[in-house]
């Protein structure tokens, strides 16, 4: 541990009080904490505590990618790691700290020389550095955990701040389970690391167990008791054990912080931390007078990086990047959105790079809603025959939970339009196998008249189409092929469905078989059907 010999309490600043970091550009002269909208430095920490979800472990090149992410995205710092836990960490900040601009790039330490070095050598390479230090100040911790009375760690604290500062000038120190430390002790742990030349003090909830009014009060306390606390960014780090993350990260902001520590998705030890998406989408549209520099329109594709590479899948209801975030089934949800956004959407999925607003189409839909997708998909209908297809369409719901395009697609051809089978299939036949071309003979009724054509392909499949093309000259073009199982066993009943363009018009068919390859053809007439047919479609 390192030890100092000087006073614990400070009563007054040194000559060489901390100095403000590089961006120093974002605050004017005077109080960090006290600006007219103020702008909040977003800190994440998806790469160290987000990591430390169970499961969630990334390699050092995987680091590197989300590392590059969260520059687009535009947070300020990057906590890459806690480099003395394993020499892969060590070497993945190293990494993202040599590769990555813009963002301070972070390292953590607990309150020892070896850690602080460790921390130092990882990220000295940074464009931006910083060390950040921790130590539990609750007498909780203090007990059981590290066994050391007030005045041990609170000289401890100062000393590792100190030996911090000859190596880096951007140091942030966190008292560890501040929201559980006792008051006064805290505010003397805290004034004290910024006389030694902390920049920025953390005040961590790091179980989880604070409400919003009371975490109001905290940093408030700090705020205004603590007299040299203009010289430092106040910072909070929210845990979500409660659900309260984001929330009390919010009033933190509006009570003094000038930073947030958070996680992509809200990963993180137990329950997790206060969601990064979260905490931006609740600054840009709730509070008028605070700001970020976060691109919001590159949210949704940094959540879905980290949950792709971290293995961690997002709930479909998780606010801002959930499936569901801006998904509509309600019929009566669905008819307000459709006369005026705003009438169940506060914010744009535009605006955190979602395409746009999804109605889900279910049993809960209305006629207005399912005229609209009608309409989006070509379909201008009668009154009786949209009376029709939307009953035909509830019954369906009824045993689908979503309905999809196709589906509707499906009714629209064989219970509404009913399409005529201008093409027909009779007979095919194929050759094929490892060591030969597939060959494909298929005989079929086109407007009354029989056709028998032979075509080679890639595979059997492809080989059946094109030779159906040679009877049709559709020159359609394969979009998409799928097959799912629609029976279980080795008899199972295949599905296959697929999407063909030709000259401007694309559409779906759908074939079911024992024979998977009989399914395949069976969809592409049912889709040649389609193009052939001269719809009402406009």
């Amino acid at each position: 541990m390192i030890e100092d010999k000087e006073p614990i309490y400070f009563t007054s600043e040194p000559k060489d009080a901390a100095r403000k970091p590089y961006y120093n550009e974002i605050y004017t002269e005077g109080d960090w904490n006290d600006r007219e909208r103020k702008r909040i430095l977003i800190f994440d920490t998806t790469l160290r505590d987000g990591e430390q979800s169970p499961g969630a472990s990334l390699n050092k090149n995987e680091k590197l990618r989300v590392a590059k992410q969260l520059a687009v995205l535009g947070v300020d710092v990057i906590e890459a790691g806690f480099p003395i836990s394993s020499p892969g960490d060590f070497e993945a900040v190293k990494l993202v700290a040599r590769s990555v601009k813009g963002p301070i790039i972070c390292g953590l330490a607990r309150a020892i020389k070896k850690d602080i070095d460790v921390a130092y050598d990882a990220v000295k390479d940074a464009e931006h550095k910083r060390i950040h230090i921790f130590l539990a100040t609750s007498k909780i911790h203090m007990k059981y955990k590290l066994k050391k009375a007030e005045d041990e760690i609170l000289r401890l604290a100062v000393s590792s701040v100190k030996y911090a500062k000859t190596l880096c000038e951007d140091i942030e120190f966190s008292p560890e389970d501040a929201s559980r430390t006792d008051r006064y002790f805290l505010h003397n742990v805290v004034k004290s690391v910024i006389a030694a030349g902390a920049t920025t003090v953390n005040i961590p909830d790091t179980v989880g167990n604070i409400t919003p009014s009371e975490f109001a009060r905290l940093i408030k306390g700090i705020k205004d008791k603590v007299s040299n606390i203009g010289n430092c960014v106040i910072s909070v780090h929210c845990h979500n054990d409660l659900g309260l993350g984001v929330a009390n990260s919010l009033v933190a902001a509006q009570n003094g912080a000038g930073q947030i520590e958070c996680t992509i998705n809200g990963l993180g030890e137990r329950a997790g931390n206060a969601s990064l998406e979260e905490i931006v989408m609740a600054i840009k549209t709730l509070t008028p007078d605070l700001t970020t520099n976060i691109n919001t329109k590159e949210l949704y594709k940094t959540s879905r990086l980290v949950s792709k590479l971290t293995g961690m899948q997002i709930q479909p209801n998780k606010a801002i990047v959930g499936a569901n975030a801006f998904a509509h089934e309600s019929g009566i949800h669905q008819d307000g959105m459709l006369k005026e956004r705003t009438t169940y959407e506060i914010m744009r999925p535009e605006d955190v790079g979602v395409e746009g607003t999804r109605l889900v189409l279910g049993k809960h839909s209305g006629r207005h809603a399912f005229k609209a997708r009608l309409k989006r998909l070509g379909f201008i209908l009668k009154e009786d025959q949209m009376e029709k297809a939307f009953n035909r369409f509830k019954k369906l719901a009824d045993k689908k939970k979503k309905i999809f395009d196709e589906d509707l697609e499906a009714i629209m051809d064989d219970d509404i339009l009913k399409i005529p089978e201008e093409l027909r299939l009779i007979h095919f036949q194929i050759s094929s196998g490892d060591k030969i071309k597939p060959v494909a003979t298929i005989e079929v009724k086109y407007k009354g008249r029989h056709y028998k054509k032979t075509s080679t392909g890639d595979g059997p499949v492809d080989a059946c189409y094109k030779a159906i093309d040679k009877v049709i000259k559709i020159g359609g073009k394969l979009l998409d092929y799928q097959i799912r199982s629609v029976t279980s066993g080795k008899d199972a009943l295949g599905e296959v469905s697929i999407k063909i363009a030709s000259k401007g018009k694309t559409v779906s068919g759908r074939g079911a078989s024992t024979d998977i390859i009989e399914a395949s053809v069976k969809a592409y007439i049912n889709a040649a059907n389609k193009l052939v047919y001269k719809s009402p479609k406009q």
